[in-house]
């Protein structure tokens, strides 16, 4: 009935009651939720409030929190609630207090920014208003602890540092669980504009997106470059030529990102962007930004307070430079110091075996340093237990054997009571001078120095070998930043001040080569360095080392000449070859079969060099007389290339120019003779030409063969089954001397009888003698003509000579046992 109010539960199915459990159990953990969700908020406002005021980090702020509602008695969200009511209340953004001047407006603009190679820019606490500053967080805080909503924080923002940042619009945008973005808060930003970039899918080339999963601010100060990279916002994206992606921090990763628009383009100066990095922190809470659960900080810090956990130790020795221990005691039964154990240790904590930092929890100090027991350090660690009076040693040798040798180093120790645990540090003197001998070895063999720069104090320090690299005399002090381009060469200044940026605007680490002049000239150096950074992500420290690299570059520069050189030089044995080829296919046409002259069968082969770019200089001349005579000629020019193509026509186009004419053969050859010798006489000539030549005339009336040489190696005569060289007649080699003297030989050849004509490439061996290798012609002639390979003879000789260094010329001349039916032909 519809008045019945009974309860569930009283008649109900089993599965209702059980649904109406369930029911009831979402909505009580709802309404926690709310709950948490709203203290959350509240604690964030009162951190944010004391993060201004107190000039406190977020941890920092909320332990304040903590410790004042411990002393008074209050929980934790009524200290918060009373750190909020003490807050003036704020306008709600976008009106004008009376008491504010109207020439206070947000969009006031500053000076133009300094050029990049401008030290002041990239300094961090050196506004020139700290109060100021300090003043415009805490009016910050203020607004932030009665904003509501994103829209109200962005038009806060911009109220707030809009002057002061030059800063036009903001635009907050926060993480969603599908990892799109959504647009929460904006300011500056028309409704067409925030409508169009309402909800952002995960892209990538979104600087919001990028700046979250990075958990780094992006810092876009050049438009064309960054219009490449990213999907800029506006229309047109121009419009705002300088934007900063900064993330809001906390325990976790980063949920939102707030995005500060200028239309003034320019870097943002380091002072500025420390500025926007602080406002985004005191943002975190009221985007939303997750709370550490209130029992375990708590307990953390009592944990820290009372010396029984060692993990808020851990972090505090993760920041100290040095060698400093947390030790805990190992007792015995009877409450005996029998050992400590390394319950944390610094990074720089190191022991003689050379393990360091973590390297050393967990490891026992007899495990470490197993000599210590019984020695007045051993002693003065249980006085320190004992008595909480701090110990001091003085400076002593400790020896250790590792691996069969004794090291030896020098320390002295610290030791202080925390609560049942011992903080030690440890100061390694051997090690410190030891080390700086050996980096300023290393410094002086690489020609490369060290160099550091406190962004916080503007101090620039050089090692001694940095002044010897930059030719600079060291009672002049480190160069300055401004001073550099002034040392640089213009064309490297672009790709030195793209490093410079990298380095301290973006945070990356460079390996940047650039070149100075110096009185001594033009140096290569090569930097490389990398940037410290505070817990808010500003750039602090500079720190790396100069190289001077111009012996190197000397030696790359002289290999790529040389190269250059080279492969020009390549190229042009190339066409040259190319050229001589050609010459020598248009000189000596090779034919595809054998062919006839004045009764005999002759067969020609040639085979260049397997090696080497270019062409030799063998050829060979087989041609008919007008008397119907027979000329066959094989000659080898030396060299390689074009000159020996030019000599070898030479010689061709004599020879068979004064034959023709009926000249005797050994006027022939000292014609020849006297045209290489003149021919290396002219002043234009590039190399002296000398030539081998064997020459012969067959007359086929009576089957006589007459035949000159010139210092060229002995035909070689097939008959009835024997291998023969002929005899040879005095012949000097063309081109050497003016008293070269020629005799010519005559035989009479027999029906099947072979003559061969050669080139040295055919029988010519490395380290072996020139009659071996005519042995081996000899050879495997009669083996080829056994085995029936008489038709080509020529052509399978040379086919032999496999990985031939010479080029190979053979002619084959036969006289046939009857008429064999060839169709005369000729060379043309």
């Amino acid at each position: 009935m519809k008045g019945d109010a009974t309860p569930v539960g009283e008649g109900a199915a089993p599965e209702v009651v059980a649904l109406a459990k369930v029911v009831a159990r979402l909505r009580s953990e709802i309404v926690d939720l709310e709950a948490i969700a709203a203290t959350t908020a509240v604690v964030e406002r009162a951190k944010g409030v004391l993060m201004a005021r107190a000039g406190a980090s977020a941890d920092a702020a909320y332990a304040m929190l903590l410790d004042h509602a411990t002393q008074h008695g209050r929980t934790l969200l009524e200290e918060c609630w009373i750190t909020l009511g003490q807050v003036r209340p704020h306008p709600r953004p976008g009106t004008v207090r009376l008491s504010e001047p109207a020439t206070t407006a947000p969009h006031t603009r500053k000076a133009p920014a300094d050029p990049l190679f401008s030290a002041r820019r990239h300094l961090v606490g050196r506004h020139s208003d700290e109060a100021a500053l300090r003043a415009l967080l805490a009016r910050l805080a203020d607004g932030l602890a009665s904003a509501h909503g994103g829209d109200d924080i962005a038009e806060l923002l911009l109220t707030v540092l809009g002057a002061a940042a030059d800063v036009d619009a903001v635009m907050i945008y926060s993480l969603t669980p599908t990892g799109s973005l959504e647009l929460t808060g904006r300011a500056g930003i028309e409704d067409a504009l925030a409508e169009q970039w309402h909800h952002v899918p995960p892209l990538s080339g979104v600087a919001a997106h990028e700046a979250i999963a990075a958990r780094r601010a992006l810092w876009l100060e050049d438009l064309e470059q960054d219009a490449r990279r990213y999907l800029l916002i506006g229309d047109p994206p121009d419009r705002w030529p300088a934007r900063a992606w900064v993330p809001t921090p906390g325990d976790g990763p980063p949920k939102a990102a707030v995005g500060f628009l200028r239309t003034r383009p320019g870097p943002f100066a380091a002072d500025t962007r420390a500025l926007l990095r602080q406002a985004a922190q005191l943002c975190a809470g009221p985007l939303g930004t997750p709370e550490r659960p209130g029992g375990a900080e708590a307990a953390g810090a009592a944990g820290a307070r009372d010396g029984s956990d060692v993990a808020p130790v851990q972090q505090i020795l993760n920041t100290l430079a040095g060698s400093t221990i947390l030790l805990t005691p190992l007792r015995s039964e009877a409450g005996e110091v029998e050992d400590y154990r390394i319950d944390a240790a610094a990074p720089e904590s190191v022991d003689v075996a050379g393990r360091r930092g973590k390297e050393l929890v967990g490891r026992r100090v007899l495990e470490t340093y197993p000599t210590v027991a019984g020695t007045a350090l051993w002693e003065g660690y249980l006085a320190t237990l004992t008595t909480g009076t701090r110990y001091e040693g003085e400076p002593f040798t400790y020896e250790e054997v590792l691996a069969g040798v004794p090291r030896q180093s020098v320390y002295s120790v610290r030791a202080s009571r925390l609560g049942d645990h011992l903080v030690v540090s440890w100061i390694r003197h051997d090690t410190s001078e030891r080390e700086a001998r050996r980096l300023a070895d290393m410094q002086r063999l690489g020609n490369l120095g060290w160099a550091g720069w406190d962004l916080v104090t503007d101090t620039v320090t050089w090692s001694d070998q940095v002044y010897a690299v930059f030719d600079r005399d060291p009672r002049e002090g480190p160069m300055s930043l401004e001073e550099l381009p002034r040392h640089v060469l213009p064309e490297d200044l672009p790709g030195l001040g793209a490093a410079v940026r990298r380095l301290l605007t973006e945070g990356r680490a460079i390996d940047q080569p650039f070149r100075i002049t110096t009185a001594h000239g033009v140096r290569h150096l090569r930097i490389v360095a990398e940037v410290r950074t505070d817990a808010d992500d500003n750039p602090v420290e500079v720190h790396g080392f100069f190289q001077d690299v111009t012996a190197q570059r000397d030696v790359e520069m002289a290999l790529r000449q040389s190269e250059r050189a080279v492969l020009l030089q390549r190229g042009m044995l190339q066409a040259e070859q190319a050229l001589a080829a050609r010459l020598q296919e248009t000189l000596l046409p090779i034919p595809e079969q054998s062919l006839e002259l004045a009764g005999l069968c002759i067969d020609v082969a040639y085979v260049p060099a397997d090696s080497g770019v270019n062409v030799g200089g063998d050829w060979y001349s087989a041609i008919e007389l007008p008397d119907k005579s027979a000329l066959f000629v094989v000659g080898d020019v030396a060299g390689h290339g074009l000159a020996a193509v030019g000599t070898m026509a030479q010689l061709r186009f004599t020879t068979k120019g004064m034959t023709v004419t009926g000249s005797p053969l050994p006027d022939v050859l000292h014609r020849l003779n006297t045209l290489l010798l003149h021919t290396a006489s002219d002043p234009s000539a590039t190399a002296t030409a000398t030539a081998t030549m064997v020459m012969a005339r067959y007359e086929p009336w009576g089957r006589r063969l007459n035949w000159v040489r010139a210092g060229h190696l002995p035909p070689l005569l097939i008959r009835r089954g024997r291998a023969s060289f002929l005899e040879q007649p005095q012949g000097t080699l063309l081109g050497a001397t003016f008293d070269a003297s020629y005799e010519q030989a005559v035989i009479d050849l027999l029906p099947d009888d072979r003559l061969l004509f050669y080139t040295d490439g055919l029988v010519e061996e490395p380290g072996e003698d020139i009659e071996a290798g005519l042995d081996r012609l000899a050879e495997a002639t009669l083996r080829l003509l056994r085995e029936g390979v008489g038709e080509n003879l020529a052509r399978t000789l040379a086919a032999l000579c496999t990985g031939n260094r010479d080029d190979i010329c053979v002619l084959d001349i036969h006289v046939p046992e009857a008429d064999s039916g060839h169709q005369a032909a000729g060379e043309p």
